[in-house]
């Protein structure tokens, strides 16, 4: 039996011998091409695990800059014709008018993406655009941080059926899991998450967000936009995460393991080696 959004393909165990191993079915993941439609224009289209695809594209959009969390309409997914590589989707959605500038002259030069976040984009100044300081900073404690880890590993279904995916989660400021979204990507993990914030009016302002990656900008990027105060990291940061992070006023918590964690000291200015 699959869980949802996940396959299985037969494998061999091998030690390196000679000897031929067991054979038995590994779990793994779909990866399928969404194609991303607003107000009938193309404007991109992302390697993504098809679930919970109307999360994914209300995050992208909000994440892009393009709408805000209000202001995207009902997201129409449709399955294309099984191929030789299996099946795509097509995510419809519409927007105000007044968004359409901005996509129309994005699409023109934007043939296609990738879950990078950035492929396609021109110009420095395009990709590091200003972020706006955060509202408030976050009230969680340690503690706090620590149960939102161990309850977001309690809920990746698809990650213990895969081993394969990561998992984005918003947690309570008390650090109770208050959504949870998995993919293959790491960035399209949180655009569904701040989708499925935005689609259900939970403010990502009173809580803080907890990810199954390293810390990297476009994931600080991503939160700040989204106004959440805390990002909280199982790997290190890169030294433009962290820059951008003190920048907006983000804090960060990274290598967040079972026994430690790395509060990245938001008032220090990143001294390069």
């Amino acid at each position: 039996m699959h869980t949802p959004g996940s396959t299985s393909s037969a494998v061999r165990r091998s030690t390196y011998g000679n000897a031929p191993g067991d054979a038995f079915d590994l779990s793994i993941p779909v990866e399928a091409p969404v194609a991303i439609e607003t107000n009938g224009i193309a404007y991109a289209v992302m390697m993504a695990t098809p679930l919970a695809l109307e999360d994914f594209v209300t995050g992208f959009l909000m994440a892009e800059g393009l709408a805000l969390a209000g202001e995207v309409g009902e997201v129409a997914v449709h399955a294309t014709d099984e191929a030789e590589w299996g099946s795509g989707y097509v995510a419809r959605v519409n927007l105000p008018p007044e968004r359409l500038g901005p996509i129309l002259e994005r699409a023109r030069r934007r043939v296609g993406d990738s879950s990078c976040g950035i492929c396609g984009i021109e110009g420095v100044e395009a990709a590091l655009r200003p972020l706006l300081p955060l509202a408030r900073t976050s009230e969680a404690s340690p503690q706090a941080i620590r149960r939102g880890l161990d309850a977001m590993r309690e809920g990746q279904v698809l990650g213990k059926r895969t081993r394969a995916t990561h998992a984005a989660a918003f947690c309570s400021e008390a650090g109770e899991v208050l959504a949870l979204r998995e993919d293959v990507g790491r960035h399209n993990a949180l655009d569904k998450l701040v989708g499925a914030l935005a689609r259900a009016a939970i403010d990502p302002a009173h809580g803080f967000i907890v990810m199954t990656s390293r810390c990297s900008y476009e994931l600080v990027e991503k939160t700040v936009r989204a106004g959440c105060p805390l990002l909280v990291t199982i790997s290190a940061p890169t030294d433009l995460a962290v820059r951008r992070a003190q920048a907006a006023g983000l804090r960060l918590a990274v290598v967040a393991r079972e026994d430690s964690m790395l509060m990245v000291d938001p008032g220090k200015r990143f001294v390069e080696g």
